[in-house]
């Protein structure tokens, strides 16, 4: 199979894509992965730092959701597969819409998150064609999709 590119969007505190990348490096698999901006101050200066300053804390705060949507959703339309995870620290609202975005154009979805938030994730997680607990099941999922093979066979 071609190579997979696949879009990794969601919590922005944790090294969770780079255990994934490096897992999949590991494997030797294929994959191409894009993500949001992580860096919280450039994701949210985007806006005013390209179009011009803003008066109100509402308009920069638009004006950088907007910059952040032109390449969100431009990434999970060239993706092949997304995976979104949710932390529990902080509401990562924009994950639940990447989620949501991504399942309504068709786009296979992976959510990644803890058991303690299956409950309040539940709608997101019945969206999703997989949800994983780790970086390590996420990576054998994509083992899986490219190449046939379970673990440890």
């Amino acid at each position: 199979m071609a190579a997979l590119t696949v879009y990794l969007s969601g919590e922005i505190h944790t090294d969770w894509r780079e255990q994934i990348e490096a897992g999949a490096k590991a494997e030797g698999l294929d994959i191409v992965f894009t993500a949001p901006v992580t860096i919280h101050e450039n994701s949210d200066d985007c806006g005013v730092a390209i179009l011009g300053g803003e008066d109100k804390p509402f308009w920069k705060d638009r004006k950088g959701a907007q910059m952040n949507a032109i390449r969100t959703r431009t990434l999970i339309e060239k993706a092949d597969v997304v995976v979104v995870r949710f932390g529990d620290k902080y509401k990562q609202w924009n994950a639940a819409f990447d989620a949501g975005y991504a399942s309504g154009i068709g786009k296979p979805l992976v959510v990644m998150h803890a058991p303690d938030l299956t409950h309040p994730l539940k709608e997101v997680d019945a969206a999703a064609l997989a949800v994983a607990e780790t970086a390590a099941q996420v990576v054998q999922i994509f083992k899986y999709v490219l190449t046939g093979a379970l673990p440890g066979r």
